[in-house]
């Protein structure tokens, strides 16, 4: 079976969490489309209802593609659960890394609102430290924005502009830089996040401390997952 087919089996499962008239936050990413997916399947075949709150433009196109409902997040604050991908999810902590699709300010203001934040993903995301294989994206004002790289730098790291299909800066949904900052592996990403996160500039980055419920691990062995404790 191909890893593309496992993160469709992880996708359905996690979907299969969702209940009827659920509020549910849509995630973004290549992953994450496989659960929106497996959520038009279900209102198919057995008429489930709910309301999506999605975490970016392409999200939300798709869902309208697939007849769900949709609401912003003004309109539905507290959301049941949301479903979404992640490009490191830490052992034990279950602390992830996420953005590298460029959707992670609204992502998180989504998944901050849940009760339950699921996470799928495929066996290559699972590290024993964030930071082993992917920079962290830090979205950045515009304005000054090369101060903002100066003093994300002064922390330890090679921050790198992200640019779009087209050679220019990529633009957030919320018309925001991305910065891809890499600093290696992290031992303390809380305290990292924190420090980030104080910068004058930075308006959001892709640690996500302490937010998931459990984590739907596609592997070549099948779907497992990661719960707390575990």
């Amino acid at each position: 079976m191909s890893l593309d087919e496992l993160k469709k089996q992880a996708a359905i499962q996690a979907v299969s969490l969702i209940e009827n008239g659920m509020i549910v936050g849509l995630g973004t990413g290549s992953t994450a489309r496989h659960a929106v997916n497996a959520i038009g399947q279900r209102m198919k075949d057995e008429g489930l209802s709910i309301i999506g709150v999605p975490t970016s433009s392409r999200t939300a196109d798709q869902a309208r593609s697939l007849g769900i409902t949709l609401a912003t997040l003004e309109e539905q604050p507290h959301l049941d659960m949301a479903i979404d991908g992640a490009d490191e999810i830490e052992l034990g902590t279950r602390n992830l890394i996420k953005g590298a699709g460029g959707a992670l300010l609204q992502e998180k203001l989504v998944e901050i609102s849940a009760k339950r934040l699921i996470i799928i993903a495929d066996e290559t995301k699972k590290v024993s430290k964030l930071g082993t294989r992917f920079a962290i994206p830090v979205e950045v004002v515009r304005f000054g924005w090369k101060g903002t790289q100066g003093r994300l730098e002064a922390l330890g790291c090679e921050p790198v502009l992200r640019l779009g299909d087209d050679g220019k800066p990529y633009i957030t949904d919320e018309q925001h830089f991305l910065l891809d900052c890499q600093f290696g592996q992290i031992d303390d990403a809380a305290a990292l996040a924190d420090k980030i996160k104080g910068i004058v500039g930075v308006i959001e980055h892709g640690l996500f401390i302490g937010m998931a419920e459990r984590a739907i691990v596609a592997t070549s062995a099948g779907v497992e997952e990661l719960l707390p404790g575990a």
